[in-house]
């Protein structure tokens, strides 16, 4: 098991650059940050722009991955983030992993003014996005055509610093969106149903692992890394005793990685630093 935290990009970087060398330090296989525009009811509170969050995170970071949870087509052509995230595998030395998913219906969906996708159509969109990502980090020239992108000769030399690329850890809950996991991604991410009642939201998660039996089956996949998001229905660091047994749960349902947050002083995720210690000096236990 891997265990994995995300820390919120709302700090100026003076104060965010201790939190990422303290998540390597204490000991986390890999930190991720959002990749909004802005979130939910934190988006009148400040908030920094993923890529360069990461890129200074790497610069400050020496051993732990770094990731996106999770990037999407919202607000994002594949030519310019292509070159983005090829630089990003540069800078961090082949630390970096791709988290990316739909997008949901939130501001990011809004904010260009582009008319709401249905949820067909949003995966439909998803699925275009990595392929054509992936075109174009294992080529170095790529020219595409397609329903919603289009690439004429971009260029992405000298490619990424692994090989053959960086990999994909993709988002879904749906079958059509787990297919793009099995097709092209090194690994699929969930945070499970939308519920306030943590049982209901186990239930819901060993039904989503079902369906991704399922549709890696189809596919031939038995290799996929599997990520679950701890916090959804309960904030998994609450308690020291309440992540641990979340990690447990998750690890008998087959997950190989989780990830929780780091705590805030209020609001979403709202929790004790002094927690987060404790349960940091047991990930060698948890593993």
């Amino acid at each position: 098991m891997r265990l994995g935290i995300v820390l919120l990009p709302q700090l100026r970087w003076r104060d965010a650059a201790p939190r990422w060398r303290r998540a390597e330090e204490m000991g986390f296989d890999h930190a991720w940050t959002y990749d909004h525009l802005a979130w939910r009811d934190l988006a009148d509170e400040p908030w920094y722009a993923t890529v360069p969050t990461l890129t200074a995170a790497a610069a400050v970071t020496e051993t732990i991955t770094l990731g996106t949870w999770v990037a999407s087509p919202n607000f994002r052509h594949p030519v310019p983030f292509a070159k983005e995230l090829l630089t990003l595998d540069d800078i961090s030395d082949g630390r970096f992993l791709l988290g990316v998913g739909a997008g949901g219906l939130g501001w990011d969906a809004d904010v260009l003014g582009h008319e709401r996708l249905s949820p067909g159509e949003r995966v439909a969109r998803l699925a275009e996005f990595v392929e054509l990502l992936d075109a174009l980090l294992t080529g170095e020239r790529t020219t595409w055509s397609g329903e919603h992108y289009r690439a004429v000769d971009a260029r992405m030399i000298p490619g990424c610093v692994q090989t053959p690329r960086v990999p994909f850890v993709v988002a879904a809950n749906g079958p059509r969106a787990m297919a793009v996991a099995a097709r092209i991604g090194q690994g699929w991410a969930t945070t499970g149903p939308e519920t306030d009642d943590e049982e209901a939201w186990w239930r819901g998660v060993r039904e989503t692992v079902s369906r991704l039996d399922d549709v890696a089956a189809a596919h031939g996949r038995t290799d996929l890394d599997r990520y679950l998001s701890l916090d959804t229905s309960a904030y998994s660091l609450s308690s020291v005793d309440h992540f641990e047994e979340m990690v447990g749960r998750a690890r008998e349902l087959g997950f190989t990685d989780v990830v929780a947050h780091w705590p805030r002083e209020s609001g979403v995720y709202a929790g004790d630093e002094r927690v987060l210690e404790e349960a940091a000096s047991r990930l060698p236990h948890l593993r």
